[in-house]
This record gives C-alpha cells, structure tokens and sequence, in this order.
C-alpha cells in the first residue's frame, strides 16, 4: 500500500506557543498489561483508569505514548473525561489470556464506553474496538492521545494528515513514528501543545474543536480527532499504528484496520491459549493471571529479557528526567520471575532468559544494576546478589530439567564469570538488594554462598576439580563469618524485645577504628538529619533469606528472635491481612500526606515480603499460617489480578486515591511479585520450599561442614582471628606474602597461588596460635617488582 502525503502548506495552522508544559508519564499503578504473543508484533500496553495508559514500541524497555482516552461534550455546555469522570470495570477474556473488555460508565448517567483492547499478532499496531451507548444524537466524542515517542514526552512533532477522506493523526520523533487511524472517519481533528492549546485545552473551554491546528512541532504534544457517532451508531475501531517513520506507520495502522476484528483477536486469543495448554488442569485462575503477566514483560527482539515492570513509579510526577521507570531490566527481578515460571511448569521460556543474560553479561562477570533490553547499562551500581542470582537460576533450571545437563554447561562461561567475579569483589557488595547501602547484607551473603556452591558443581560437571574445591572453601569460610558480621548480642535491642541476639539488616565497612558494634549506615531515602542510623538498629525481612537460602533452620533460634524483632518493627496490618517493610525507617514510597515520593518519603508494605514470609512459615512446617498468608496475598492483587510493588498501610487519603491494603502509587504490576506468588503455590504443592539450593542444605544442614579457615583481603582486612583458624590472604595479584608470628623475631616467605579465578591464595598456618598472639604480614608485588611497604596483623581471639 502506497501513502502520499504530499507538501502541504499549512503555515497558518501551525500551532504556536510551544513547547507545552513539561512532560510527565502517566500514573504508575496498572488495571492491566498486554501484548500478543507473537515475535511479528514488537507493541506493549497497559491500562489505567480505564484508559490506555503508556504502549511499548518498538521495545519493551521504550514507551512511545503516555495516554490515550476518550472526552465527551455537548458543544456546549457538558464535559466529561472518562478517565476521571467514569467508574471502570475490566474483564479478562478468560484467566491467562490478556485480552480484555473495559467497561466505563459515566457517574452522571449520561453514557457508557465498552472497549475491547488488544494488540495485532501481526502488525506493530493496537486495537481498539469500542461502542459509545449514549445518545449520540446530542453527545460528541473525543479521541485524545499524547505521544511520548522514543520514551520522550519533549520534542514530539505532530501532524493531521489528509489520506483520501479521512483524517490521520501523526507524530514523529527520532525515526520512530504512530498514526491513528478510525473505521468511521474522524470528524475534526487538532494537534496542539499540552497545557497551552491541544485538543483537552480546547474542550475545557469551547466544548468543541474550535480552533484546530494541522501541526505542532518540538514540544510535547498531543492529537485529538472528533468521532463522527451518528454516522457509525457508536461503534468503532481504532487503530494506533507503528513505524521507522510517518509512511509506515500508517500502513501499519490501515492495513491492521483493513482486517477483520473478529479474527484478529481470535489470533490474539490463540495464540496465548496455546502458551497456556500445557498447564495442568487444577492450575488456579491466579496462577494463570501471574504466569501472563511475568509473560508480557518479556522482550521479544532480542528475547528473554524480563523488565521489572510496565510501569514508572508516580509517573504522574516523573517526565523526561526519569527515562527508565520500571520497564528495564534488573537481573535480580528477571532471575526471580524466571524462576516463577520454572515453579509454574513454563520450563521453555527459561533458556531464552538464560541465552539473554549471556548475552548481556559484562565482560568482568557482572550484570548492570540495571539495563535496558539491548544490554546497554542505565544505572552502574553493583550489586552483589545479582551476580549470584543468575548462577542460581542456572541451577534450578538444571535441577528442574527446564534444561540439559549439555545445556547447563553451555552456560559454563557465564556461570564461571560471574563466580569469578564472586570470588573477587564479595562478599561485601556496593549495594544491598533494595539498591541502597553497601556492606555486608544477610540476602547478598546467602546468595553469594549458594552461587558459589552451585557453580563448583557445575565446575566439577565440566572437570574442573581444582576451581570447584576453591569455590567450595570460599562458600565455607563465608558462611562462617556470617554471624561475625552480622549477628548481634548485648545491644539496646536485644535487652527491649527479650532476645539472646538478632540478624541486622546491614553491616558496613564503616570505620575500621570501630567495632561493629559501632557502625553507622546512611539510610537512603529520609531526610538528612534522620538518614545516619546505628547499624544494630536496622532490621529487615531479607534475614528470611538465610533460611530461604538453605543456611540456617527456621527453628533456629537466632532466626526466631530477630522474626520476633522484624514483627515489632515492620510488621503492618492492613484489611486483607499483614504485610511486612523493607526494613525500619525505610522511606522509599508516599510521604505521610500521600504526596508522591520524591526523594524522600516513608517505605509502606510489600506484598512479595508477605509470600516470603509464607516461604518461611512453610519451612517452619507452619503450614496454616502460610496458607493465610498466601490468601492475603491474593487479597493485595487489583482486581484484575494484578500485583503492586507497595500497599498503602495508613489511614485512607482518597483524594490521592490511597486506601490501605489497596496499591500505592508506586507501580502495579511488579513481576517479581507474580513469580513469588508462583513459587509460593508450587512451595505449597511440593510441601518444601521450592527455590530452596539443595547444595547449602546438605553441606550446612545436614553435614555441618565448617571452615578451618578465616579469609584476609584488601576488601575485608581481618584484625581478629579465631583460635584454630588458619590465615588464607586472598589478593588480585601475585605476590610472596612476608610474615612473621613472634614479632619478627623470625619470619618466613610464601607465594600466593593463582585459583584460577581471579584471586590468588595462600594460607598461613595460624592454626596453632594462641589467644593473643598475632601474625604480622606484608606483600611484594611479583609483577610490579615492588614491596607494599605497610605491614598489616591479625590477633587470635
């Protein structure tokens, strides 16, 4: 199909006064998320409010429109926007397939918008079957768009385009372009710059087109176009097109408008009841609902990468300085919905996750905090944990046969880089898993430990027997260390709650003249006079993870007091059931008057801590209690299934649309928590928890294999080692280490050992020392031919 556009000259009808107010995205809870399931349509969407809110193209990780609804007038008095003006219901067409039927009824009566959405399997186009019941005689209506192209609300250009009799409304930014095109030709349409003279403007004030303009050129626009209702008795079909360019995207839009409706969404539909026909027949509604969302969030071109969410965080408050919302890829939330659907048997989705990460590994063996789904990195934090993460969902994926064992080692390279990279930099990392503060963190560590125990199996598979026995010391040296860094005794705390001890939140390096005990961590989040906060009393779920993770009992009883501890602090009731914090003092989420977050805030409930409390119960063979909390849990989804990052857990602010236990403005959905909720339900079925490593079980649980070891680095300077303990010092480079142990009275000279991976090691027999008694140690420098000229020392305790 051809397209001429011609030259037209328009001066008159450019609109003026640009750019238009800033941009800004739209709000970050959901009704829904959708896209076909077909790599020949690279269009996502989503729904709020009843409206569609941002569409994906021509990435998952790029948003191209904020909005798009609909404004009904009388020409001359009456004014109504659905999405403020009407109460929204939204229907799958059944669980799991996402294909919907949004409902808005006018409160003042007047009428009624029933829409069906999807997206064309093959085309980069959306759908929009809709019918107006109103009287159509006496009421008009709008079609309103603004375009965000290139994830850009600045700098959009617009245009309405004459093709044969209808009109086309175009934008265009950084060869990417839409068009909207209607069965039933528009009317009347206008372009304009948001806030000064768009097609809202206009209605607000005329109640009608009154003034259109052709063109509105670099700012942030938007495109309204009149719907000739009486000529189509309500019913209509929108088709909101996608291309390189202006042309394109109108063939787009005209050929998928050409098509049968009917049949392209029964294609739509099919494809997914396919993906779905291999579930069993008792998997629950929700299941399927969680499984077609962690699904939507996948990339297509390349595949496998799953972004954390469709969604910007109080987007209505973020415009173009805030580019990545949540529609990016973090390793941590895409390992964890991987693994939720290995739990729900879509074992065949994982290796295209697993070819993505290996795709998208840094050279050093690391992932980006974040990334968008090409791999570039957007944010360059590290983050210890997901470097762990994908080696651990190597091995359940091994372990669940979603993979071969000739598959698994495939993967060998990535999973030997990123314990490499464990080995070198951990198991202190720079940031925590709530991407805040580093040091050492009880999710990080267990992570590290599993990873490192995963990988030596996967070592010794691939015969490499040396590199796995190094894997496995350093796995057992830090788990022994684990309540050296981070259990404390004889604090404030433990004399407030009755308890013998607790789990921290976090442990800095802080200042190496203070004990530990001492340590200072600066809370993100909060206000700079509150944000320096003792690290002895800071708590916080992610202790769970050392059960979680196979390294401690949930009857232990260090495990128990800090739960009593987290419960005091950060457990939230809520109408649907509790929900737990980050950790105390947290404050990232809504301020106390429920203005959004903006820099600064108070962290509110999550509901994926409530499925990891579950998991816990659920170990702990409380298995009642987990299955309340699995309800309640199901009780925060929306109501159309879908699960938000935060609940709001204070009094109702309704002007701000807060109600607790309902959403927050944050974001809905969050994948990671549809992929917990999933491996809550096969955690249930199995009677065990499903994630669970199997190697920390039987090396720590059941064997009790300890470390005759404590390990010195630059990154970790021990000044105290147990009695018994040998002294392994761990550096980047070669090296003899010089040492004495009788206050170099006599000394003696040992070369460090290349592992293999990244370190070099050599152990200093300190295990016969006595209580006080200290090993002094300096370096030279094999290839820089240079003494370190410091002396560092270690006292045995």
């Amino acid at each position: 199909m051809a397209v001429k556009l011609g030259n037209q000259q328009m001066t008159d009808t450019i609109a003026p006064d640009g750019p238009g107010t800033d941009a800004r995205w739209a709000p970050g809870p959901k009704d829904i998320v959708g896209t076909a399931f077909s790599d020949d349509s690279s269009v996502w969407f989503t729904v709020g409010k009843g409206i569609l809110n941002e569409v994906y193209y021509p990435a998952i990780d790029t948003p191209s429109i904020k909005d798009m609804g609909f404004i009904v007038t009388d020409n001359k008095d009456y004014l109504s926007e659905e999405q403020s003006q009407t109460d929204s219901t939204t229907v799958w067409c059944s669980p799991g397939v996402p294909a919907f039927k949004v409902t808005n009824i006018a409160r003042d009566g007047r009428y009624t918008l029933v829409k069906k959405i999807i997206s064309d399997p093959d085309n980069n186009c959306l759908l929009q079957q809709v019918e107006f019941k109103g009287k159509v005689s006496k009421l008009s209506l709008y079609a309103h768009i603004t375009p965000h192209l290139g994830g850009m609300g600045s700098g959009n250009n617009a245009r309405i385009i004459r093709h044969g009799q209808q009109s086309i409304l175009v934008a265009e930014r950084d060869n990417c372009a839409l068009a909207l095109v209607c069965s039933t030709p528009f009317l009347k349409a206008t372009t304009g710059f948001v806030g000064v003279n768009d097609g809202w403007e206009q209605l607000k004030r005329y109640r009608c087109l009154d003034k259109p303009y052709m063109q509105a050129m670099n700012g942030n626009i938007s495109l309204s176009g009149e719907i000739d209702l009486r000529t189509c008795d309500g019913k209509f079909i929108l088709a909101l097109g996608f291309g390189p360019s202006i042309e394109e995207a109108i063939i787009t839009a005209l050929d998928s408008l050409g098509r049968n409706f009917k049949e392209t969404e029964s294609k739509y539909k099919n494809g997914w009841k396919k993906w779905l026909d291999s579930l069993t027949k008792d998997t629950p509604d929700m299941a399927k609902i969680s499984l077609a969302v962690i699904k939507c969030h996948e990339s297509k071109n390349p595949a496998g990468g799953l972004i954390a969410g469709l969604a910007t965080p109080w987007g209505f408050s973020q415009g173009d300085n805030d580019r990545n919302g949540y529609h990016v890829v973090w390793t941590r939330d895409m390992v964890e919905a991987a693994g939720g659907l290995i739990a729900a048997g879509k074992k065949e989705s994982v290796l295209s996750c697993l070819e993505f990460l290996s795709r998208t590994q840094q050279p050093d063996g690391h992932w980006p905090q974040n990334m968008w789904t090409d791999g570039t990195p957007y944010w360059n934090g590290i983050q210890m944990d997901e470097t762990a993460l994908p080696i651990l969902l190597v091995n359940l994926a091994k372990r669940e046969q979603a993979i071969s064992d000739d598959q698994a080692l495939s993967f060998w390279p990535l999973v030997k880089k990123a314990a490499t990279f464990l080995m070198m930099n951990g198991p202190v990392t720079q940031q925590d898993r709530w991407e805040e503060d580093p040091g050492y963190t009880p999710f990080t560590l267990a992570a590290e430990i599993a990873a490192l125990l995963a990988a030596a199996d996967l070592a010794d598979l691939n015969q490499e027997n040396n590199i796995a026995c190094i894997m496995r010391e350093t796995a057992d040296i830090w788990y022994d260390c684990i309540d050296d860094w981070l259990y404390s005794q004889g604090t404030d705390w433990t004399q407030k709650y009755s308890v013998a001890g607790y789990y921290e939140r976090i442990m800095p390096l802080g200042n190496s003249k203070l004990s530990r005990y001492q340590q200072i961590v600066h809370v993100k989040n909060v206000e700079p006079e509150n944000a320096s906060m003792p690290a002895i009393n800071l708590i916080s779920p992610d202790a769970l993870a050392l059960v979680r993770f196979g390294l401690r009992t949930p009857e232990d009883k260090r495990i128990t007091d800090t739960i009593k501890i987290i419960d005091e602090l950060i457990k939230i009731e809520t109408p649907f059931g509790p929900t737990w914090h980050r950790y105390n003092d947290d404050g990232y989420g809504e301020n106390e008057d429920g203005s959004p977050f903006n820099g600064t805030g108070v962290g509110r409930g999550w509901p994926l801590l409530t499925g990891e409390r579950a998991h816990y119960e659920l170990a702990a063979n409380n298995h009642r209690y987990a299955a309340e909390l699995k309800e309640t849990m199901e009780r925060f989804a929306n109501s159309n299934g879908l699960y938000p990052e935060q609940v709001w857990d204070s009094e109702d602010i309704p002007e701000h649309d807060l109600y607790k236990g309902k959403a927050t403005g944050s974001a809905t959905p969050l994948a990671w928590a549809h992929a917990e909720y999933l491996k809550l339900l096969r955690s249930q079925k199995d009677g065990r928890i499903f994630d669970m490593p199997e190697q920390t079980v039987k090396r720590y649980l059941r064997d009790n294999t300890t470390s005759d070891k404590r390990a010195w680095r630059f990154n970790n300077k021990l000044r105290q080692i147990p009695a018994g303990k040998n002294l392994r010092i761990e550096t980047l480079s070669a090296c003899t280490i010089h040492y004495s142990i009788d206050g170099w009275k006599t000394s003696k000279d040992i070369n460090s050992s290349d592992s293999g991976l990244g370190i070099y090691i050599a152990d200093l027999p300190t295990g016969g020392l006595n209580k006080d008694e200290v090993v002094e140690f300096t370096f030279y420098w094999t290839q820089a031919k240079d003494w370190e000229n410091r002396n560092f020392s270690v006292t045995v305790r």
